[in-house]
């Protein structure tokens, strides 16, 4: 056998990633965007793969200066040319790029301003009136970003989403530094238009904002608009609106009243009787856990088509066929796709442990996802039918160079009522004598861990440790009940788990039990506070942007609904709850050395609450560290550090290096 080759340090800022395949309506070739890795900026551009000839290049290239390259590639219908967003000016355009040779050119996205709160008649500076007889001027179109936008099947239509610009009016009181913002009353949002992509023409629709995604019906001649309440309305109350409006009237959208406020994801049926969405489960279940949901406009009638599935669903657009409907779900530690044709849901086979955006032509004739295993990196795969036989396709070289690959190991044990899984990664050396344990902690805590491909932990097997990486109570994957069963018990029994996890893996496998670390981001970098404060078994603990006082988290995070349900209202309705479930409240029982990893522009966990803990256990005479990332949000900052493609070119790899140093220094290695 040759010498395993892990990754280091420097070859995570070497890999890249590839999201969105899109297949061509002839379904001969696929698009698809490829990230460029961390240490070469990060940026996504879109790339080209014949089926046939099973060869890629690379389609689009952007200025220095741009600093995100191009996403959001999608074919227009005829296949004639392909479309994507750009911010190579001073806004984000739609590019089309034909097929058949040419450069790519942006459409004119420019409309008179809906809002201009310069005019307002408290504006500061005050509105000077026109002179007596005078006209007031008339507002001039504005040139505007484009956020999202959705194909007509036919081609006559795009449907942008488009925020309200920034009027000139406006650009004059922020130079001046007229700028207070009156909190929850900004009249900006995101609206739709409609725009003809033969002549550039924009029309205006009375869908109110904020937009936030649009379904069109296979006949093109309406589509369905989701809105969401502006100005923190979803933090009182799940806010969404549905919104059919039809093309040739986009002055009279119609709401759809029965559409429940956490609508999510829709598409029609291929006749277009019927509208599939995502939703707010029936069971009692965390906020944003879903079942699928038939609605038939003609009688306004809904039908549950997913309640007491034993698996999660996904949160992709259920994709329709002739006589099903098709969504993503978990289930256990696999992902896989769901057809509903009949009261029993038919889980399709895969090859690969998860799978995950797929897409199809209109005839159905090709259909392309990605997959991957714990011991195979993320591929593209291709197929003309569903069930039938599936190759990988040719596609730009993910990794730097060929790193030896682990198949983990699914494990079970028995934590109080419940059978909980864990997947187990060992290191080569375990196989000559016990080494290391990391136990890794996902996030959510309506999340899960899956049997794919992870480069942070082929990076932590790296140093010689295994990892166990565990779907404690409160995880997806396992039904609605499982997700629930942390409801007011959060570092509870989900803690019980955890550790029971670490013995069943203790007892049965070769791990040296005076070498323990945890390590966990976002609710992980929680239940790493938990642990902190409640065993003394782990020789470190990594916490990376975590809640640890509930109660000052609710009041500054950027969205409360979610919190709210577990510990069943307002925290301070229920201040005992709030505590026992804070981390903060068993600081003063902390010994194991901690470190605190935080993105100081983090609005979901922000970075007070890893300040309070620095402050506590650092006055409890605790060994720990704290380190702050500049510019760095919640995903942006955990998702560097797992190693993937970052534009701060070296946070990710500062992180790692003191999570490995900090370990090593506990373990006394």
């Amino acid at each position: 056998m040759g010498e395993d080759h892990f990754p280091s340090n420097e070859d995570m800022r070497h890999v890249r990633s590839m999201a969105q395949p899109k297949v061509s309506p002839d379904g001969q070739s696929v698009l698809i965007q490829i990230s460029d890795a961390t240490a070469d900026g990060g940026k996504s551009h879109l790339w080209l793969v014949d089926v046939k000839a099973d060869t890629s290049r690379q389609l689009t290239w952007s200025p220095t200066a741009d600093k995100r390259g191009e996403s959001g590639g999608q074919w227009m219908p005829d296949g004639s040319s392909i479309l994507f967003l750009a911010h190579r000016g001073e806004h984000t355009q739609l590019f089309q790029l034909p097929m058949n040779g040419g450069e790519a050119h942006p459409f004119e996205v420019k409309i008179v301003p809906p809002v201009d709160e310069s005019t307002a008649p408290d504006a500061i500076p005050p509105v000077k009136k026109p002179a007596a007889g005078a006209e007031a001027a008339k507002p001039e179109p504005v040139e505007c970003d484009v956020e999202r936008y959705f194909i007509a099947p036919s081609g006559k239509y795009i449907a942008i989403l488009v925020r309200d610009p920034e009027t000139p009016g406006e650009k004059k009181e922020h130079d001046e530094k007229a700028d207070a913002v009156w909190v929850n009353h900004n009249p900006h949002g995101s609206r739709l238009y409609l725009l003809d992509p033969a002549d550039g023409k924009i029309t205006p629709t009375a869908v109110p904002p904020d937009v936030r995604g649009v379904s069109w019906a296979p006949q093109s001649d309406r589509l369905l608009a989701i809105a969401e309440g502006m100005n923190g309305a979803g933090d009182l109350a799940p806010a969404a609106t549905a919104w059919v409006l039809a093309v040739a009237d986009p002055a009279h959208p119609s709401q759809v009243k029965s559409a429940p406020t956490t609508i999510g994801a829709a598409a029609w049926s291929l006749d277009g009787s019927h509208i599939y969405f995502l939703a707010q489960a029936k069971a009692e279940a965390p906020p944003g856990y879903e079942d699928l949901y038939e609605l038939t406009p003609a009688d306004a009638s809904i039908r549950d088509l997913s309640d007491g599935f034993s698996g999660s669903l996904g949160h992709d657009e259920p994709i329709a066929e002739e006589r099903a409907i098709l969504e993503s779900a978990q289930v256990g530690t696999r992902t896989t796709l769901v057809r509903w044709a009949g009261d029993h849901p038919e889980q399709l086979h895969f090859d690969t442990a998860t799978v995950s955006q797929f897409n199809t032509n209109v005839k159905h004739t090709a259909w392309v996802w990605l997959g991957s295993s714990s011991n195979q990196p993320p591929a593209l795969y291709y197929a003309e039918r569903l069930g039938g036989t599936a190759k990988t396709l040719n596609t730009p070289k993910l990794l730097p160079a060929d790193w030896t690959q682990v198949q983990s190991q699914l494990i079970s044990w028995k934590s109080g009522t419940f059978s909980i899984e864990g997947l187990l990664y060992l290191p080569p050396q375990a196989a000559r004598h016990k080494v290391p344990l990391i136990v890794d902690v996902h996030g959510g805590p309506t999340g899960a861990f899956e049997g794919n491909w992870n480069a942070l932990t082929e990076f932590l097997m790296g140093q010689g440790w295994a990892v166990l990486r565990t779907n404690p109570r409160g995880s997806t994957g396992y039904g609605a009940g499982f997700a629930a069963a942390n409801k007011n018990d959060l570092g509870g029994g989900d803690y019980h788990d955890i550790m029971a996890g670490v013995d069943t893996v203790l007892a049965k496998y070769p791990i040296d039990p005076d070498k323990l670390a945890l390590m966990g981001y976002s609710y992980g970098g929680e239940m790493a506070g938990f642990v902190e404060g409640r065993t003394d078994r782990f020789k470190a603990i990594v916490s990376g942007a975590p809640v640890i006082d509930q109660e000052s988290e609710y009041g500054t995070e950027s969205g409360s609904w979610y919190d709210r349900w577990f510990y069943g209202g307002h925290p301070w309705e229920h201040p005992e709850s709030a505590w026992r479930q804070s981390p903060l409240a068993n600081a003063a029982h902390a010994k194991t050395p901690f470190l605190l990893l935080q993105g100081e522009s983090d609005r979901t966990d922000p970075l007070g609450q890893s300040q309070e803990m620095y402050r506590a256990l650092r006055q409890m005479g605790v060994e720990v560290e704290m380190v702050q990332y500049p510019r760095e949000d919640h995903g942006p900052l955990g998702g560097g550090i797992f190693g993937a493609p970052s534009t701060e070119p070296w946070h990710g790899f500062d992180g790692r290096q003191r999570i490995v140093t900090f370990i090593k220094k506990a373990f006394g290695e």
